[in-house]
């Protein structure tokens, strides 16, 4: 990543139910693993390890203040004439400071998780904020020499300290791969770091209007004359476990009218946001923000180009998938509501969360044991914070914080409410934990990072070895169910989130020929893309569509964001295939993989330990195995 997107001090990543669609399986193991003891699950977070209250948190942010202006002071005279010994010193002070500042930012960004509403940890979140911009300015000094380095200086520096060998991929990748993006002059990165700051605000704003304005539609009334409010909890229960359809029509017809009313003052901010956006990129000698993007995850626009052209020429595969569902459905034909409906024979069942741990735990049986050990303790160390509560101001979603700079469990942040898609939320959100709990404990914490695919490769993973586990164990209906479910989520990999990935350039771009759009403007071109993506199969709706007003990374500090859960995917399927072509093979391969870190780069990562290159084959490959499951699916409904 570059120095502006360096800003983003949380290693957050977020997965959202309001863009993901999810299954799991209907009952537990007959056995159940003996290193799983009930008494011990916790639920809730306990953040004392973190900071015991608010007043521990806010003395620390005073001390880290202090420490920035103590770093600024004591380094820069000593970087007019930079040694080997003294850059050495640097980045070991700097990295506590950002240890530290990493973990009283997932402290406030729990606390307000937590709450949105809560006033003292949304203030400090944004003093944080504006305390990682102020250091960023203050040390900026450091960022300018280190990127204008030569090749020779380099050498010289290295053969002058080794110590810092440690610390060589970091370097190269931070700095010497970013000498022709970056900033001037002191000057120009303070009005840099001014920048990315009044985006992390617009991140924040946004947060909080998809949680307390967007998703919150207003009541409808059910057919059995129950009142119902629409928050986005109760809008993604009723539509996957409702089989009144009348209902499901209500819920979907008032929420899509009530996406188009907030659709004017989503674009406002999504627009202001673009043109951060792009002024940011261009003053760091990008040609857009998309350019940025894609120099800081290693890749070419022609890249996710060609991946979303393959699964446009191949959604036709999906076909068969909604075919199925409308038989299952007893339609004649599918309407936008009835794509979410389990086809469980009851998708409103609800299963204990402890159950559901012990699925979790039995689809881990044939990895490595440090994927079991490290689940169990993230299970039972107050890591996970489970139930939801829209009234209490808990926002939507769910997310994995990592916890790299206490070589600790991950928190795990979720809406559990007992049903199958929840399960799928947890395995996905625990393999991002044990992602970054193995790079905790294996590499520096600078290393303790990667590119958003890398980081979903996990999360997708564990999917597939959950649902592989549910296939091999449970009866025919259920299979049935949990396979179709699997085979949704890969419409919703591998249509609907590079969708969104087309849908920000071209948003972008809009933004730069006009400089303001209406909500209407941003509709038509949801609408427009969505077309391409989407089956004719179904009956959707010909107005204008506001989903992605309630998209909540669209308005991330960083963009672009969402084609990397279909990379992941297209990248998880290949190592599956390999997975249960060699299971012992393969895990030291993928653990080796996982704790790596950023101490290799992406491409050479992947292609060093499982000789996967990106490129069309891979995309075709990912549809391959898409097309097989679906034909799994047909011979399975036919026994």
């Amino acid at each position: 990543m570059d120095s502006a997107e360096g800003l983003i001090i949380s290693a957050l990543v977020v997965f959202s139910v309001l863009v993901m669609s999810g299954s799991g399986f209907s009952s537990s193991p007959e056995k159940e693993p003996e290193a799983m003891n009930r008494s011990e699950i916790t639920t809730s977070w306990n953040l004392s390890s973190l900071f015991q209250d608010r007043e521990a948190a806010s003395e620390e942010y005073k001390r880290l203040e202090d420490l920035s202006k103590e770093i600024s002071v004591t380094f820069r005279p000593r970087f007019q004439n930079l040694t080997g010994p003294v850059l050495l010193e640097y980045i070991e002070a700097d990295k506590n400071f950002s240890k530290r500042l990493n973990v009283i930012y997932a402290y406030v960004s729990a606390q307000n998780s937590l709450n949105v509403n809560e006033e003292f940890y949304e203030t400090l979140l944004s003093d944080l904020q504006n305390l990682s911009t102020d250091h960023y300015k203050a040390v900026s000094y450091a960022e300018i020499k280190l990127k204008s380095l030569s090749s020779s200086e380099w050498d010289r520096i290295f053969s002058e300290e080794l110590g810092l060998e440690k610390y060589r991929a970091y370097l190269e990748n931070s700095y010497r791969r970013y000498a022709s993006h970056r900033p001037r002059d002191e000057s120009h990165a303070a009005y840099l770091a001014d920048i990315s700051n009044q985006l992390m605000k617009i991140d924040t704003e946004a947060e909080k209007l998809v949680t307390n304005n967007v998703t919150v539609a207003g009541n409808i009334t059910l057919e059995n004359g129950k009142e119902l409010a629409l928050n986005s909890e109760t809008y993604t229960e009723l539509m996957s476990t409702d089989a009144n359809r009348n209902n499901r029509k209500k819920a979907y017809d008032k929420r899509f009218d009530h996406l188009i009313e907030e659709s004017d003052r989503m674009a406002e901010i999504y627009c202001n946001k673009s043109k951060l956006d792009d002024l940011l990129a261009r003053e760091l000698n990008y040609s857009d923000s998309y350019d940025s993007k894609m120099f800081g995850a290693y890749l070419t626009q022609d890249q996710v180009e060609t991946m979303n052209q393959v699964f446009k020429e191949r959604k036709g595969d999906f076909d068969g998938y909604y075919e199925f569902r409308r038989k299952r459905m007893n339609l004649d034909r599918l309407k936008p509501y009835d794509l979410q409906l389990s086809l469980l024979k009851s998708p409103d069942q609800k299963y204990s969360y402890e159950d559901t741990l012990v699925n979790i735990s039995a689809s881990y049986a044939q990895m490595a044991p440090a994927f079991q050990e490290i689940f169990l303790q993230t299970a039972t160390s107050g890591s996970i914070d489970l139930y939801p509560n829209p009234q209490g101001g808990k926002r939507p979603g769910g997310y994995c914080q990592d916890m790299c700079a206490l070589n600790r469990p991950a928190l795990i942040f979720m809406n559990y409410k007992g049903l199958i898609d929840d399960q799928r939320t947890l395995t996905h959100e625990m393999g991002h934990a044990i992602n970054f709990y193995l790079m905790g404990s294996n590499v520096d914490y600078l290393y303790c990072t990667g590119t958003e695919y890398e980081m979903e490769i996990p999360s997708t993973f564990n999917e597939e070895l959950f649902v592989d586990y549910a296939l091999a164990n449970y009866d025919r209906e259920t299979a049935l169910a949990v396979l179709a479910d699997s085979i949704n989520d890969y419409v919703n990999y591998f249509t609907f989130q590079p969708m969104i990935t087309e849908f920000e350039d071209a948003a972008h771009d809009l933004c730069r020929q006009k400089g303001n759009l209406s909500g209407r403007e941003l509709n038509q071109l949801w609408t427009s893309l969505s077309r391409q993506y989407r089956t004719s199969l179904v009956d959707y709706y010909a107005e204008d569509n506001a989903q992605w007003t309630y998209v909540s990374h669209i308005y991330f500090t960083n963009n672009y964001y969402t084609f990397s859960y279909a990379l992941s995917k297209a990248i998880t399927l290949s190592l599956f295939k390999m997975y249960k072509e060699d299971p012992q093979k393969f895990n030291g391969n993928y653990a080796a993989y996982l704790s790596a870190g950023s101490t290799m780069t992406p491409p050479d990562k992947l292609k060093g330990f499982f000789g996967i290159e990106i490129d069309r084959r891979l995309f075709e490959d990912a549809m391959d195995v898409v097309e097989k499951r679906v034909e799994q699916l047909q011979q399975l409904e036919g026994k």
